[in-house]
């Protein structure tokens, strides 16, 4: 969206990302997400459950780290210069999304307001 929102013609809603810097700062408050993703990446890809339930440890560790103070300032705040009663929707993107040779769009959450 921010490459079309630089070209001319293309409508574009306002809008702003989280970066993966973001991100890094949330993950560092888990330290034991780093062991975790090891396994995760040493695991069976053919054991499903194995990979379900590391893949749950992750995400648990993450959300628990929360978000660090100044940063939900900053998404508080970017939240309400585009207008709190707006229509928004939140979505998770990666930087390998649309590779030459691969293509995970859509694989992962979008949620509405």
């Amino acid at each position: 969206l921010g490459a079309l929102s630089r070209v001319d013609g293309v409508r574009v809603p306002d809008g702003f990302c989280v970066t993966t810097e973001a991100f890094r700062r949330v993950v560092a408050r888990a330290p034991e997400v780093d062991a975790l993703l090891d396994r995760l990446a040493g695991a069976d890809p053919d054991d499903r459950q194995a990979v379900r339930a590391l893949s749950a440890e992750v995400r648990r560790a993450v959300e628990e780290a929360g978000i660090p103070d100044g940063l939900a300032a900053e998404i508080t705040g970017a939240v309400a210069r585009l207008g709190e009663g707006a229509a928004y929707a939140v979505r998770s993107s990666a930087t390998a999304e649309d590779l030459p040779t691969a293509s995970f769009a859509g694989q992962q959450d979008t949620y509405l307001n």
